[in-house]
């Protein structure tokens, strides 16, 4: 018993309206029990206790209450006001009887304390045999309340024994258990990660030995929010046969974790306990699967409630996920299917369902949580009572999720380095669906939600194994082990750390969506797993031994980073000055002020315009600095590993892509063997001599450093053993490259390390103080290490490229902020010296200030100055003084101060340029509506700094002016070049520009533009360098923005100069010193002595000393960019093309390539030649890693902006020497768009070190193609030959509309190599769709290597009225290798002739049929027997192997046909049906985003041929390949259409079924088979044959629909597959109809075609020129093609049959099928719908037949009508019962029952039948004689009944069900006047019926056991024995297990319908009472009714029972009476004797 004493409340919540009155309500596992309410009471007392009944269970440890407490309402539901939940563990275990809790917290239901509490009292009496159960795990959503404590809730296990903590080795039974969750997301197919078409289908086949009695049970399955649920069934042992379809349409990763759950109901109970068995797995198990899918396996059900109770039964599933492009595979039923053994079948073995561990997790503390809140709304958190301190501002706790289970630690309030020190004890089941453990630090909020700081995951499969990854086990047991991590930190990413208390734009990130931009803090915890362990509590605190164990994992250790910026140019909006940030952790960001302030920022910048395209920072010789110390953990023995192994893989990529780039270039195979073997080499000596470190007597060392060490290990033996076999045994080296690519995969999977606690290096480039883009390296590429020169990171100390990125870039890097060269060197402190042999150049260090100056009445002073000091730093912003200035320590002044203006400023623009642009902007303001006038400022530069008016602009000596000024109008603007803007305060300038003017506009400008090219210098002289500005170093500005420039202008306002001072390191040598610059120099003290608290912000950083490495040499190079030609550019244009140029910058220079129009495959054969680039850095460095070549491809537009179509990125090939013979080589490099492909560029280029005599070593000067356009010169650019193109134009098909007008006279273009050729035009595309003459001829220079060739483009024109000639639809055809011929070999390809061309050139003669021979009656008679046992299902079961169905048909010999699994044009060996011509989709339109393929607007018939030409004229042009075509007029045609069966239809109905039915149209006409609908059914079997006639090609496209039958709606398609019957019909492979195997005259396979084998035979060597065939010995041998065949080698082994032909037609037949034409078949086509149109709908199996008119009369269709199933009476003699249960007592004391049998068969239960009543068996046995029968519907051939019913009244159709013949047999015992009771029941299948036993002794409960192998001999099919007799028992169940009910002796028959009117029986024993005569059985005395039988009631009951009372009685009564007469007369006779004595 448990007592509950509800006490009080306190502090409910108000209501708006008045106070609530309180209920509280307690439930324990599904009880509920109320107090009574309070009115209007915010404080209740209640003092009511509720009692809740055990029944003598004990409780659970994991057993808790809910409380909950809510306001009572009169009328309608009652509000919730709080909840809490009670734990009862400490009274399951014994430790209280009774416990009171008190105050505790009240939650609301999203979890948020609502300051109530309520107290109570609960005691517990546990029953007198339980013991407490201490070992029984819990799992549950833990809450967390403001104390942060979590509760458990309740879910009874499997107890289990606690196995070792995780990281231990795993036994091999544990590893085999936990191997399918671990090895899943290793093996799981990468699919594209964004949401896309699936469909779940769940089949349930059947259930077996589900527990109860005389059960219905119904399947319920549920996936991806959908329910689906079978029929409801009865029996234990049900059959479904139902499949269900789920479609999705969502993320593959987000699909893989949802859950396929089966739960198994029994309809009858109406109870909460309905619930029969579940099983639940995830939908990622099946897609791992092969082919995506699980076959025919048996689930294991159990009870969720109760884990411990063994199984409930089992259910037989089949499952398949199908994605895009997928074919489901075909299941295929075994025969001895239904024998099958449960145990081996079983999904997923029993122990492993139920395999409990628990995922500890310790976390430690935290450190480094940015700050959360705003100081606003700290002050509110003082009010209501939190402590008002601004320090730390936020109040951290972490959650940890994991499979669906949630628990917190406590929450620290206003720590940013909190020490939670808790374990999370997760409870989870292996295998569990989830992957992952998701870590979220939340910055608790007392007002309002919790705002999440960062995300992070522990990802099981990386800190797991299950040791099946290592391929080859070397059999050792310890490679597997289970979730094991740290102690480690882990670090958090997220949004940049800039705190406002507006909502964050960049919250996502910190939910772990996306990339995190910043680092946001790191996390120390350590993870590892029990199995079917305990842990006590949810949450609990960590002991403190394991706190100081962890203290040694803490120890810190100083790095020092350092980064030389080398150029940062392609910035596309200058603007403000730029600046950029490097920071590693906190260390080194600028906003935080916890560390010292360093030198971690690069000094402002503005932007210099490149005279072409972009902006570049002027940064000339004096490259700026970073330079960063941080303190980190050394996890050196982790990421040497990864960068030896990183070092491994680059070596065996690169080698790779050398070996893949051979196989294009198709180089020989001696040279192709090389290549290869230099990769094993390499890939050998690299695994041997760079072997990952040893972790020997490293610090900080974890179970999870140990176990990886071992895996990775085993792995690269692995692989170094598999690339020694290879190179052994390898035949085709072609073939390795899968395996080669997969040691790739293999090794990048090896290299990642889950333990990476050092946080990524992270570059931020800000424009002022805005934060723009960013870019995160991985500290370990930059990480110095000591071990090896291969531990170092790849690009430690060297430079790297790198484009920074938008923060949560939705366009996917399309445009690019700025790309950098940078160098970067991380190291630890102890080897800082390390780092002087990496630097290049001289680093010096300044301090420096600035000096303003403003001018007033045209003086310069310090008055004027207004919002600046008169010294400051570079803002202006901070006051700054000359004396206060400190160096660091170690650090001392090496000068004074002195002036030194900024050196960027002295390199103009134009510097290292050519051609230059400048540019100027021409604005002009009005009041709204006005008329425009100059604007204040009339001429700005870009950024609306004051310029110069253009006619001032002076050509600088060196330079002559190109053009005069123009204006631009290649930009958004309008057609005079204007853009216009609204001005909004306090910007004097609008912030964004549009092309269109309105009346709003008050601003607009207009850029205008010059070019210039620098002078040729005569020979020997030299360029002057001209030092301008004001020698005292003032730099001028006007008022607005930063911009200064070095000469003085009119309407400069203010000046200023930089002062610097140099410093030196004392005693210090080396780069390396700049690691000491730790702290600011000093700010102006003045502030401080007023006390005003200064802006951290604003001081940190600001006044750092700036480094910068100067170097004093630079080299000037000489760079050629080769852009050949582009391919499969995106359409952007809505003309189908694009406008291509190309922008081609490198480093500060750029330019553009020429405009081409209207092509996607531009090809522009252009050099760009860049001069006298200045390069700073040694050349050898450069050439290891010179800067990359970026082009970016644009469409160009006549209004609006260019769109940009992609960017690629291209290597240069150095030349440090100009006699390098080398030549660099054109290479298809990608263009990639929004991190999508978007076509290829075939680019290269050169940079040569130019020498100091000048330009003479430079390779020749390429010739030009027009002023200033320089082509690819001879060498580079691809070698051509003369090459043919012949076209086989054949028409044009489907043609959509254009400009809503049909395209009527159409004309095909087609270009290659820059050749153009144009066909006739098409008069009329509706009468004949063909070209008029069809072949077109090219002569191109084609480069000779395959992988240079240009595409073939082809342009669909249609002729319009006025000369309009507009492109209506075009393609590209991207290779033509498969088009190469060689034109003297004539193959039968190449020779086009087909049965239409013979039969046009072949005379017309008048078509006369003979009939060669007569058939005699007694054959026909013979054929019409057959009829009945053989059809043409017979032949197709035959076929596709199911031999049991397709009865003597094989024996006779007869021909089978081929069953293709998919559509005849996917069978390889027909090559598509396109061997005549082949058909290329037309696209139109403009795909603006990249998941939308263009539209089709129709197809092009036809085929190419290409091959070589000789060079010498005189030789003759080989012959032409495309002659000898058929005729290409329209032709009449007739079209037989064989449907056979549908497979697997989508659902289209709320049942989960379909009512399908044909739709097909060819042309105009149509057939709509309505009328013929099927019913409720998914697998239809339609055998159904159609007529249709048509002309083609018009009509060429045959389209076959499936659609649903509805009454009331509209009817719905399910799918539709087309046929090209054009295809078909001009194919060689005689693909109009199939040969079959032999030539029949008569039968099922009468011939059908319209020319008999010995026509067909002739036209096939017409057509391939070769002699006609001759025959000799009366037809049975015959020679063709240079070979004899004789009619006895064929057919020596076969049976002959009567229906064969003549032997010569024979032969000829025999003959043709060795030339692999097209067999006779059926074919399987997917069915597609516009609604998912990748995805398959189901299949349909069938054949079409396409004859032409012309040449006569087709043969006889086939029949192939579905069978219909033949009318059994099954007949069952109930003769006796025996040993039944007694099941009632009878008035008298007796046990007895009145029994009746009924019986039925499954389907058909409103047949149910039974029994008169047996009254009063005493001793179980019952006499019946009674027949049942049972007529049913039964397919011989597939062993199934079919069954036709209504499924429900109002069902408009009988559905109909196949179900195995199987008979059901009760026993009940008749109650009068209650429901009768159910006494056992026997199930027979009879197909496999059990043999009886003969007498009731021998019959047990054992011979109805049908698992071993030995018992199913003792079945036999009833079918095939007819008649059977004798006892069968039938069980109950009592208490899980079956028991006899009792035993009956029936006989069951089968007989045929004729046989059942020739012996004719009635049911029970009606009249004809015959076959046999049933008797009336001789049943005892004792059996009868009471009621109706008075006499035999007082025989037999009153009588028997009660004889001796009954007589007793009577003597009784007679002395009674006797005595009674006496006593009556003895006074009478007394008083005579006294009165007359003597009478």
């Amino acid at each position: 018993m448990l007592r509950v004493v509800v006490e009080s409340a306190k502090g409910l919540p108000k209501k708006k309206l008045g106070t609530p009155d309180p209920i509280a309500s307690v439930i324990f596992k599904d009880e509920k029990k109320k107090t009574k309410f309070v009115n209007n009471e915010v404080n209740p007392v209640w003092n009511e206790v509720l009692e809740f009944d055990l029944k003598g269970t004990p409780l659970d440890s994991s057993s808790f209450l809910d409380v909950v407490v809510k306001d009572y309402e009169t009328i309608g539901k009652d509000i919730f006001l709080g909840s809490t939940k009670i734990p009862l563990r400490d009274l399951a275990s014994g430790k209280a009887r009774s416990l009171p809790f008190k105050n505790v917290s009240l939650a609301s239901e999203n979890g948020q304390n609502i300051g109530a509490t309520i107290d109570l009292v609960v005691a517990y009496d546990s029953p007198a045999n339980a013991a407490p159960n201490p070992s029984d795990p819990q799992s549950g959503d833990a809450k967390v309340d403001a104390g942060g404590g979590g509760e458990e809730g309740g879910e009874t296990v499997v107890d289990g024994d606690q196995s070792g903590p995780g990281g231990v080795s795993l036994s091999p039974a544990e590893r085999g258990d936990l191997r399918q969750k671990l090895a899943r997301s290793q093996n799981r197919r990468r699919l594209v990660n964004k949401p896309q078409d699936f469909q779940i289908r769940v089949r349930i086949i059947e259930a077996r030995q589900l527990s109860g009695n005389n059960i219905k049970p119904v399947v319920k399955v549920h996936v991806c929010g959908q329910t689906h649920r079978t029929r409801l069934k009865r029996g234990n042992n049900p059959f479904f046969d139902e499949i269900f379809f789920f479609n999705a349409h969502m993320l593959p990763s987000d699909l893989f974790e949802q859950n396929i759950s089966f739960r198994v109901y029994n309809s009858y109970s109406l109870r909460a306990d309905s619930l029969m068995g579940e099983f639940k797995l995830d939908v990622g198990y099946v897609y791992d699967e092969p082919a995506h899918c699980v076959l025919r396996k048996w689930l294991l059900l159990n009870d969720p409630d109760d884990t411990s109770s063994g199984a409930k039964g089992y259910l037989k599933v089949s499952l398949f996920v199908v994605g895009v492009g997928d074919e489901p595979p075909v299941e295929k039923s075994e025969s001895n299917d239904d024998q099958d053994d449960i145990e081996s079948n079983l999904l997923l073995p029993a122990g492993v369902t139920l395999r409990w561990a628990t995922l500890s997790l310790k976390v430690f503390r935290a450190e480094d949580i940015p700050q959360m809140d705003d100081a606003f709304v700290q002050t509110i958190k003082g009010i209501f009572g939190g402590d008002d301190s601004k320090k730390n501002l936020v109040d951290p706790f972490l959650e940890a999720r994991f499979a669906g289970k949630k628990l917190c630690t406590k929450i620290i309030e206003k720590n940013a380095n909190p020490e939670w020190n808790q374990v999370l004890n997760l409870q989870v089941k292996f295998p569990s669906m989830c992957e992952r453990v998701k870590l979220v630090v939340f910055d608790w909020d007392r007002l309002t939600g919790n705002d999440a700081v960062g995300t992070t995951y522990l990802n099981l499969a990386k800190i797991a194994s299950s040791g099946g990854e290592i391929e080859g086990n070397t059999g050792e047991s310890e490679v597997g082990f289970l979730p094991v991590f740290g102690p480690c930190y882990i670090n958090l990413y997220g949004s940049p750390r800039e705190f406002t208390g507006l909502p964050d734009p960049y919250e996502d990130l910190n939910f772990g969506e996306g990339e995190g931009v910043a680092y946001r803090g790191r996390i120390l915890v350590e993870l590892s797993t029990k199995l079917e362990g305990k842990a006590d509590k949810a949450v609990d605190d960590i002991h403190s031994d394991d706190i100081l164990v962890v203290q040694k994992y803490q120890r810190r250790r100083k790095y020092c980073l350092c980064a030389v910026f080398h150029s940062a140019s392609m910035i596309q909006e200058p603007g403000e000055p730029v600046q950029f940030e490097v920071s590693i952790g906190n260390y080194g960001n600028k906003l935080d002020t916890t560390c010292k302030p360093l030198a971690s920022t690069t000094q402002y910048n503005c932007a210099i315009f490149d005279g072409n395209h972009y902006y570049y920072l002027p940064w000339a010789n004096t490259k700026p600095v970073v330079a960063i110390t941080s303190f980190w953990e050394d996890i050196s023995h982790r990421l040497d590993s990864v960068n030896i192994i990183l070092y491994i893989t680059y070596r065996l990529q690169s080698n790779l892509e050398a070996f893949k780039m051979a196989m294009l270039a198709k180089v020989t195979d001696n040279q192709l063997v090389e290549v290869w073997l230099k990769l094993l080499d390499e890939l050998i000596t690299d695994l041997e001599s760079f072997q990952t470190p040893k972790l020997e007597g490293c610090s900080n060392l974890t179970s999870l450093d140990l176990q990886i060490k071992k895996l990775r290990d085993n792995a690269l033996a692995n692989i170094k053993e598999a690339a020694r076999r290879m190179k052994v045994e390898a035949t085709e080296i072609r073939d390795t490259l899968s395996e080669l690519e997969a040691w790739v995969d293999k090794l990048k999977q090896l290299a990642e390390e889950p333990q990476n606690s050092m946080p990524d290096v992270i570059i931020w480039m800000l424009r002022g103080e805005k934060r723009v883009a960013y870019s995160r390296i991985p500290a370990h590429q930059i990480l110095y290490s000591t071990h090896s020169e291969q531990a170092c990171g790849q690009h430690c100390g060297k430079t790297q490229t790198i484009f920074l990125q938008y923060p949560m870039d939705k366009s996917k890097g399309l445009k690019v902020p700025v790309q950098v060269r940078v160098n970067m060197w991380l190291g630890l402190s102890a080897e800082e010296k390390k780092f002087n042999s990496f630097s290049e150049g001289t680093f010096s260090v300044f301090a420096e200030l600035y000096e303003n100056q403003a001018q007033v009445f045209g003086k310069w002073g310090t008055t004027g100055l207004v919002g600046r000091h008169k010294f400051s730093d570079v803002t202006g912003q901070l006051k700054l003084k000359q004396e206060y200035f400190i160096p660091p320590r170690g650090w001392e002044w090496e000068s004074d101060w002195f002036i030194d203006p900024e050196k960027a400023l002295l390199t103009e623009a134009d510097a290292g340029h050519t051609e230059f642009m400048d540019e100027v902007f021409q604005n002009e303001t009005r009041f709204p509506g006005g008329e425009w006038k100059a604007a204040s400022e009339p001429y700005t530069d870009v950024n609306g700094e004051k310029s110069r008016n253009p006619t001032e602009f002076d050509c600088p000596s060196g330079w002559t002016w190109e053009d005069s000024w123009s204006v631009d109008d290649n930009r958004a603007v309008d057609d005079q070049g204007w853009e216009y803007g609204v001005t909004i305060p306090p910007d004097d300038k609008p912030q964004s520009w549009v092309p269109a003017e309105k009346v709003y506009h008050i601003h607009r400008r207009r850029r205008l533009v010059r070019p210039r090219k620098r002078a040729t210098l005569p020979p020997g002289a030299t360029v002057e360098k001209q030092n301008k500005g004001n020698p005292e170093g003032w730099e001028f500005s006007s008022l607005i923005g930063w911009k200064f420039h070095r000469e003085e202008r009119s309407s400069d306002t203010i000046r200023r100069r930089r002062w610097r001072r140099k410093m030196a390191p004392e005693g210090r040598l080396g780069p390396c010193a700049i690691f000491k610059l730790e702290g600011a120099l000093g700010v102006d003290t003045e502030d401080k002595e007023k006390g005003s608290k200064p802006d951290a912000t604003k001081v940190f950083g600001a006044n750092t000393p700036t480094v910068s490495c100067s170097f004093d040499k630079s080299y000037v190079y000489h760079l050629r960019v080769y852009v050949y030609q582009a391919r499969n550019l995106t359409a952007l244009d809505n003309d189908s093309f694009s406008d291509p140029y190309a922008h081609v910058s490198f480093l500060h220079v750029s330019k553009t390539t020429e405009k081409l129009k209207a092509t996607l495959n531009p090809t522009w054969d252009q050099t760009l030649i860049f001069n006298n680039i200045e390069i700073y850095g040694d050349p050898q460095k450069i050439a290891s890693r010179p800067p990359d070549v970026v082009l970016e491809f644009y469409d160009s537009d006549q209004v609006g902006k260019d769109e940009q179509l992609g960017r690629s990125v291209c290597t240069p090939m150095v030349k440090l020497n100009s006699d390098m013979a080398q030549t660099p080589r054109l290479l298809w490099h990608p263009i990639i768009q929004r991190g999508q492909k978007a076509g290829e560029a075939l680019v290269a280029a050169e940079l040569i070190l130019k020498n100091k005599s000048g330009d003479t070593d430079l390779p020749l000067v390429p010739p030009k193609r027009a002023e200033n356009l320089y082509m690819v010169p001879q060498g580079i650019r691809p070698v051509v030959q003369l090459t043919a193109v012949e076209i086989l134009a054949w028409g044009l098909r489907n043609m959509k509309t254009y400009q809503l007008a049909s395209v009527t006279s159409p004309s095909l273009v087609v270009e290659c190599g820059g050749q153009r050729v144009e066909s006739a035009v098409i008069k009329n595309m509706k009468k004949s769709p063909n070209f008029p003459s069809s072949v077109l001829f090219i002569k191109v220079l084609l480069p000779k290597d395959e992988m240079y060739t240009p595409p073939i483009v082809l342009k669909v024109i249609d002729h319009r009225p006025f000369g309009r000639k507009p492109v209506v639809g075009q393609c590209t055809i991207t290779s033509l290798e498969e088009f190469r011929c060689d034109p003297y070999v004539v193959v039968s390809e190449g020779a086009r002739a087909s049965k239409m061309a013979l039969m046009m050139s072949a005379p017309r003669k008048d078509v006369s049929i003979t009939m060669e021979e007569t058939r005699p009656l007694l054959e026909a008679q013979h054929t019409e027997k057959e009829k009945e046992t053989v059809d043409w299902w017979s032949k197709f079961y035959a076929s596709v192997g199911d031999v049991e169905k397709c009865g003597p048909y094989l024996k006779n010999g007869y021909d089978t046909l081929k069953v293709y699994d998919s559509e005849l044009e996917n069978i390889s060996e027909f090559k598509g049906l396109t061997d005549f011509c082949n058909t290329f989709k037309l696209q139109r339109g403009k795909n603006e985003n990249g998941d939308d393929d263009p539209t089709v607007v129709g197809e092009f018939k036809g085929a190419f041929k290409v091959y070589p030409l000789s060079d010498d004229p005189g030789v003759a042009t080989p012959p032409r390949q495309f002659r000898e075509l058929p005729e290409s007029g329209p032709q009449e045609c007739l079209v037989r259409i064989y449907v056979v069966r549908g497979i697997d239809l989508q659902p289209k109905d709320n049942n989960g079924r379909c009512d399908p039915y044909i739709k097909i149209s060819v042309g105009r006409n149509t057939i709509e088979d309505r009328d013929n609908y099927l019913p409720n059914t998914l697998n239809p079997v339609f055998g159904r044959m159609f007529e249709m006639t048509c002309f083609l090609p018009q009509d060429k496209d045959l389209k076959i629909a499936v659609y649903d039958y509805d009454m009331l709606t509209r009817d719905e398609k399910v799918g539709e597959t087309v046929i090209d019957l054009e295809n078909r019909f001009l194919s060689r492979y005689n693909s109009y109809c199939g040969l079959p195997q032999t030539y029949c005259i008569s039968g099922i396979n009468q011939w059908r075609d319209q020319l008999k084998p010995s026509q067909i035979l002739e036209n096939l060597a017409r057509q391939k020129g070769l002699s006609k065939p001759r025959t000799e010995d009366n037809g049975t041998s015959l020679s063709f093609n240079g070979k004899d065949h004789t009619l006895a080698q064929f057919e020596d082994n076969k049976e002959i049959h009567q229906h064969l032909g003549p032997a010569h037609e024979r032969l000829c037949l025999h003959v043709l099928r060795t030339h692999k034409l097209v067999p006779e078949h059926v074919e399987t086509r997917t069915l597609y719908s516009s609604f998912q149109p990748n995805l398959s709908q189901g299949r349909l199996q069938m054949w079409v037949d396409v004859f032409p008119k012309s040449i006569g009369l087709p043969g006889p269709p086939f029949d192939i009508t579905p069978r219909k199933p033949k009318k059994y009476f099954l007949r069952a003699v109930i003769w006796n019962t025996s040993d039944v249960t007694l099941d009632e007592t009878s008035i008298t004391g007796e046990n007895m029952s009145d029994i009746y049998v009924k019986g039925w068969m499954p389907g058909m239960e409103e047949d149910k039948q039974k029994t008169d009543v047996h009254y009063r068996s005493l001793d179980g046995e019952g006499n019946f004689n009674w027949r049942f029968v049972f007529g049913f519907d039964f397919l011989p051939a597939e062993q199934l009944c079919l069954v036709s019913k209504k499924e429900h009244f109002w069902s408009l159709d009988n559905t109909e069900f196949r179900i195995p013949p199987k008979m059901i047999v009760q026993i009940w015992d008749n109650d009068k006047f209650s429901l009768d009771d159910y006494l056992g029941t026997v199930e027979l299948d009879l197909c496999k019926l059990v043999a009886p036993a003969k007498t009731p002794e021998k019959c047990s409960l054992e011979m109805m056991e049908l698992e071993g192998p030995h018992k199913l001999q003792n079945t036999k099919s009833l079918f095939a024995q007819q008649s059977v007799r004798g006892w069968w028992p039938c069980h109950i169940e009592e208490g899980g297990k079956k028991v006899l009910g009792g035993k009956v002796e029936m006989t069951l028959e089968i007989i045929s319908e004729a046989d059942a009117d020739e012996r004719p029986a009635g049911k029970g024993r009606d009249e004809p009472n015959m076959n046999p005569k049933l008797n009336p059985p001789n049943r005892p005395e004792t059996s009868f009714f009471w009621f109706t039988n008075p006499c035999k009631t007082m025989k037999f009951i009153v009588w028997r029972r009660f004889r001796c009372l009954f007589i007793g009685l009577i003597i009784l009564i007679i002395v009674v009476l006797f005595i009674a007469i006496l006593l009556y007369s003895l006074p009478n006779y007394i008083s005579m004797k006294i009165v007359k004595p003597l009478q």
